[in-house]
């Protein structure tokens, strides 16, 4: 009779180093051996300076914190499939660190004795163990970002505005394409053609002598100055200019300008007697020149057509894939990229307006609402706008809104062709709704406040993280100012608030399995936003507004500003600000990825890295609803 139990344990073992190196007959007797250990939150598995145990441990679910005995500060955090108390047994010293259950876990236990034996046949383990060893971690899994959501831990002083610009260095290609100097032109152009290359470099023992380029077969060959039978030598340009890899931006176009040559080839030490490390083109720099924000925001205020924005919208998704590929600091590429978007949408109310058939009739403020509202639209997603406008007589108010509504309209669809969606719920500048004067504006939202429905909170939601993109801003602060004012008459309203905050269903489940959707379009699916961004933001708004802060929309800046207000929470509030950013960089990966807005993820796609860093922010999730639950009393609500 099979033993089930041990079947499963090698089956949950196979997937993780260093037992995908076994065979399968090796892991199946190995997994006989393996006692399965359940750890409540907290308890201990073994303490620093403990004479280390007979086992070392793999994490089947949830999650083992290591750390310093006495300290706060976790090292690391154990996650599915990682192995930890490892080294103590081979090593034969006592525990230098303790391994605390971080929430509800389940452990396997493997017996050292059983385990040795196949380490030192196996080099596989062995090399895993050493490696393990020399990176001083339990596993030697993704090193390079231990504990971090895609590099988070960068400095963000490296990246001046200068450096991101001009003194960037500029990406080369790598893959070389060289021939020999009597190699005929014939077979140069063939390979030219077949590479899809415009030049070819020269070489003689592998150092350059001279360069080939299109312009060079045009004007030599294809005027009939030299026969396609003629060598290399014979048309090149030589000497061959060359300087130092490295180069920045700013340093190549002065090099290319100087000597007028749409070539750069790069070597080690900047002289021909090194080898070839690249080449850089015209086409390279250009592509670099347009993915420059200063370069893009000067394009987008120059626009006097939408279908002209569109192309740059491109530009700036570039931008932003490159950013994220050099692991930019999320808070400095959010502002870079809303600066980008606030300016595309003010360019595109100045085109609005210029095609209305009259001049407004009174002072107004284009409002960008939701995520562009919070300076957290990285991605095209969809529009959320509204308008305020002066106030009118009675007699005059449905004409001057019938004005605004066509503006809206036309603005609406204008942002719709640059690739920002129309809000499925219609909350947009173009619909009744959300086109008010102030006086309107100012009994709208008191009413939301007054009478805290279900509707009304998730207006208020989405409307309170408003930013002036356009217009008359004091139309705005006399709005905020009497939100504010309304609010503090009517404290309730922030544990309605917090009940809508708390709406959003968990992220996981028992031992932290990701709670998916169950039906539908997305059945199977994780909503990324539903689950885990919306409970994290929606905290955000509540906690600030209760502050009366007014001037801080951006979901880890208002965390950053709660730390500071409410010291005794800084620990839970900076965590949470890192949540929001990494899990925005990580929906903003996977909608780049999947050409999407990387709202709903296939947990199949994903890495168990990847898993694993979103599931380390779920616990900060549930701890500030646990937060916002108690301080809002929001269960008096039921009572």
């Amino acid at each position: 009779m099979k033993n089930t139990i041990s079947e499963r344990i090698a089956d949950f073992l196979k997937n993780y180093p260093p037992f995908n190196a076994m065979e399968p007959k090796q892991l199946e007797q190995l997994s006989i051996e393996v006692t399965i250990i359940h750890k409540e939150t907290n308890t201990v598995v073994f303490s620093q300076g403990e004479s280390p145990h007979d086992n070392f441990y793999v994490v089947n679910k949830g999650a083992v914190a290591l750390s310093k005995s006495g300290s706060s500060q976790i090292l690391d955090i154990c996650d599915e499939g990682d192995v930890f108390g490892l080294r103590p047994l081979l090593a034969n010293e006592s525990y230098k660190l303790e391994a605390k259950a971080y929430e509800e876990t389940i452990l396997y236990a493997i017996p050292i004795k059983d385990f040795k034996p196949l380490a030192l046949e196996n080099k596989r383990i062995g090399n895993f163990l050493i490696e393990s060893f020399a990176s001083n971690t339990g596993n030697p899994y993704s090193i390079k970002h231990r504990g971090k959501l895609y590099g988070d831990n960068i400095d963000s002083n490296q990246y001046s505005s200068d450096k991101i610009l001009d003194l960037q260095p500029i990406k080369y290609s790598t893959k070389l394409i060289t021939c020999k100097e009597g190699t005929q032109v014939k077979t140069i152009a063939n390979k030219m053609t077949k590479h899809n290359v415009g030049c070819m470099l020269v070489v003689r023992e592998d150092l350059p002598v001279g360069i080939i380029t299109d312009k060079d077969i045009r004007k030599k060959v294809a005027t009939g100055l030299y026969p396609i039978t003629a060598s290399a030598q014979s048309i090149m340009s030589s000497p061959i200019i060359t300087y130092p890899k490295g180069l920045t931006l700013a340093q190549s176009q002065m090099a290319m300008m100087k000597s007028d040559i749409s070539h750069l080839v790069l070597t080690e030490d900047g002289t021909t007697d090194t080898k070839v490390a690249g080449i850089l083109s015209k086409h390279d720099i250009m592509v670099a020149v347009g993915n420059n924000p200063a370069v893009l925001l000067r394009a987008i205020k120059r626009a006097s057509k939408a279908k002209r924005l569109r192309g740059i919208r491109h530009g700036i998704m570039n931008l932003l894939q490159g950013y994220l590929e050099q692991n930019i600091p999320l808070g400095l590429i959010s502002k870079i990229i809303s600066e980008l978007n606030d300016a595309s949408t003010k360019q595109v109310v100045k085109i609005a307006l210029s095609k209305m058939e009259k001049e407004p009739p009174v002072k107004f403020t284009w409002l960008s609402m939701g995520s562009q509202g919070r300076g957290e639209q990285l991605l095209n997603t969809d529009q959320d706008n509204a308008i305020i406008f002066e106030d009118v007589p009675k007699e005059n108010l449905e004409v001057t809104r019938a004005y605004f509504l066509k503006l809206g309209e036309r603005i609406s669809k204008m942002l719709n062709t640059i690739g920002f969606e129309y809000c499925p719920a219609d909350m947009m500048a173009s619909n009744r709704s959300w086109c008010h004067s102030l006086s309107e504006w100012k009994d709208v939202t008191r009413h939301w406040i007054h009478n805290p429905g279900p509707d009304e909170i998730l207006l208020s939601s989405i409307f309170f993280d408003y930013n002036v993109t356009f217009g008359e801003k004091a139309l705005a602060d006399e709005l905020s100012q009497s939100i504010f004012d309304s609010v503090q008459g009517y404290p309730l309203f922030f544990t309605h608030l917090a009940s809508g905050a708390l709406q959003n269903p968990s992220p996981s489940g028992f031992f932290r399995d990701f709670l998916v959707e169950q039906d539908g379009e997305h059945k199977d699916f994780f909503d990324l936003k539903l689950r885990a961004l919306m409970p994290i933001i929606d905290a955000a708004r509540v906690l600030i507004l209760s502050h009366s802060i007014k001037s801080i929309n951006n979901t880890a800046e208002r965390y950053e500003k709660l730390a500071e207000l409410e010291p005794n929470n800084k620990e839970l509030y900076l965590a949470c600000s890192y949540a929001s950013k990494a899990l925005l960089k990580f929906r903003t990966r996977q909608g780049l990825l999947h050409n999407d807005s990387g709202r709903y993820i296939a947990l199949d796609k994903l890495n168990k890295e990847e898993k694993i860093k979103l599931k380390r922010t779920f616990k900060t999730v549930k701890e500030i609803q646990s937060l916002i639950e108690v301080r809002f009393q929001v269960k008096n609500l039921l009572r």
